[in-house]
């Protein structure tokens, strides 16, 4: 680390002598909590009282040189953040070189093969994962439309005492890539464009098991085809993982795969998405004993619609099950022309979705139990059983009605099997939901401006014919604007249909934010309900909390 940042301040420095050739770019982030004690929601105050995360990044380029790092602080962290954080120090830190067909990084690194399913190094800061890699990253290009990647190094597990504390396994990747159009002087102008790809992926771990004999080296690949012809996408991608016994799968020695199917069209007032996955034992992990969102080699990208209303993003939200799923999705985007009996004076856009994720049937048909081979089952490619994980179908319609007002309106309609993708403790087998939204805006003038919405979620009752859950939920948002830099906002999320009248609580929570340039200020205070926080199918869990939440923003 030494090193690296001798060398970070070595080209800051040189570089300040021809500053034409140089650029520097970063920002800081803030989150500060003052939190009270709330017993009507199980709030608890921590005992330092306030809580802080705080990073800052500075990237520098010096002609073909860059070199890049992260301090974070967290002193202590912020509620519903895993416990794997703690301190101030160095979290991130690199040096490389680049020009037109070589790349290379050494130190901290992202990268990604493919759509993810076989590696995706990435941070998520708003759901504290951070899984990014520390080695050496290869990046050439031989050849236009021609890439090449290698990855090598161990994977960050947590961030103890201001230090990076890495996975116990080691990750090795290569992946290519082809454009042919871009390759082969003959398919330049054609109209069907293709690009091929192959990935593989092992993981090094020890042998830690006395009872077991487990592989030390894991490998993983595939391979993934993108067409695009005129309006129309097509792209397919398929893994497959070798034995790979851990405590996902209860250290059984089936392999794995994971198959992604994507087609789209789109043309003026019309897109059309259609896409379907099918995973069985693909939880890809440096380390076999991990669990939780630890230590994830790959990505599963979710099948389902990122919800951005209360209601339906906070209550219900669904997970992507790494050990296996079988999903598709269907979505719809038209807009009704502008100046016609049903598009009005701007135009109608009215968007429909659906997704829905099962389990996968398992075979165990000539299976024997006892089987010093420890294979319990067979699955085959989208063989889904009748067994729901999730299902979701919402739709809207957003129109303007004048130059100042616009409305739109919004039905979802979700189901959520608790047992598998659990989200409560209160709820057995299906959660079934309907909920509506009212959102509407309107322009007062040019610098001030309201919006506001009514949501309301409806759960359907159990069959002994008891609440669900906990009940019916309505929340209702006001936000006022100043442009070009206020904003003020209140949120009242009510559980009204509780069956206990002393948990129809309200969760009251009001803020202001100033933006100015590239600097953003928010301060918000009032209480927040306890479950999970979901972004991509990936989640954390957040407490319930009562207080006070400053945020700051700095982009340079």
């Amino acid at each position: 680390m030494k090193t690296l940042l001798l060398i970070f301040s070595f080209i800051t420095l040189v570089s300040f002598g021809q500053k034409e050739d140089l650029t520097i770019t970063g920002n800081i982030e803030s989150i500060f909590q003052y939190l009270n004690e709330d017993t009507l929601i199980g709030a608890t105050q921590p005992d330092q009282k306030a809580l802080i995360n705080t990073y800052m990044n500075v990237y520098v380029n010096y002609k073909n040189f860059k070199a890049g790092m992260r301090v974070e602080s967290y002193l202590p962290r912020i509620q519903g953040y895993p416990n794997r954080f703690d301190g101030t120090g160095i979290g991130m830190r690199y040096v490389g070189y680049q020009n037109s067909w070589v790349d290379v990084t050494l130190g901290s690194f992202y990268e990604q093969f493919g759509s993810g399913m076989i590696f995706r190094a990435y941070e998520d800061r708003s759901l504290g994962y951070d899984n990014l890699m520390d080695g050496a990253k290869l990046i050439l290009r031989p050849n236009k439309g021609v890439t090449i990647k290698g990855v090598y190094g161990y994977q960050r597990l947590s961030f103890q005492e201001g230090k990076i504390i890495h996975s116990d396994g080691i990750v090795r990747g290569v992946d290519g890539e082809i454009n042919f159009n871009s390759a082969i002087k003959a398919l330049n102008n054609k109209k069907l464009d293709v690009t091929l790809g192959a990935s593989f992926v092992s993981k090094y771990q020890k042998d830690d098991r006395e009872d077991l004999i487990l592989p030390e080296n894991v490998g993983s690949y595939g391979a993934r085809l993108d067409l695009r012809y005129k309006r129309f996408t097509l792209g397919g991608e398929y893994i497959i993982k070798e034995q790979d016994p851990s405590v996902d799968n209860s250290f059984i020695y089936n392999y794995g795969h994971a198959a992604l199917i994507n087609f789209g069209y789109s043309q003026k007032g019309l897109g059309i998405i259609l896409s379907a996955k099918s995973v069985d034992n693909m939880s890809f992990r440096s380390d076999r004993n991990k669990d939780l969102q630890d230590l994830f080699i790959n990505y599963l990208p979710a099948m389902n619609k990122t919800h951005t209303y209360n209601l339906a993003s906070t209550l219900y939200p669904y997970a992507t099950q790494p050990v296996g799923e079988i999903a598709f999705q269907a979505e719809v985007l038209y807009t009704i022309k502008r100046k016609t009996k049903l598009g009005g004076k701007y135009g109608t856009s009215i968007n429909v979705n659906y997704s829905t994720a099962y389990r996968p049937n398992q075979h165990t048909d000539g299976i024997d139990v006892n089987d010093s081979s420890r294979v319990t089952y067979k699955s085959g490619l989208f063989d889904m059983s009748d067994s729901l994980y999730w299902q979701d179908f919402n739709a809207s319609i957003y129109k303007k009605f004048s130059k100042k007002f616009n409305l739109k309106l919004s039905y979802f309609n979700i189901m959520l099997n608790n047992d598998v993708a659990k989200v409560t403790g209160d709820a057995h087998g299906l959660i079934k939901t309907n909920i509506g939204v009212v959102e509407a805006g309107y322009k007062i003038n040019k610098k001030h401006s309201i919006r506001a919405e009514l949501q309301g979620l409806f759960i359907a009752k159990d069959e002994l014919g008891h609440i669900n859950d906990k009940g019916n939920w309505a929340t209702v948002v006001l936000e006022y604007s100043i442009s070009p830099g206020w904003f003020f906002s209140i949120l009242d999320q009510y559980n009204y249909g509780n069956a206990n009248s002393t948990d129809r609580i309200h969760y009251i929570y009001g803020s202001i934010g100033y933006i100015k340039d590239a600097t953003r200020i928010t301060v918000g205070y009032g209480r927040q309900r306890a479950g999970l926080f979901c972004v991509g199918g990936v989640c954390r869990f957040v407490p319930a909390s009562n207080g006070l939440t400053l945020s700051f923003t700095q982009s340079f």
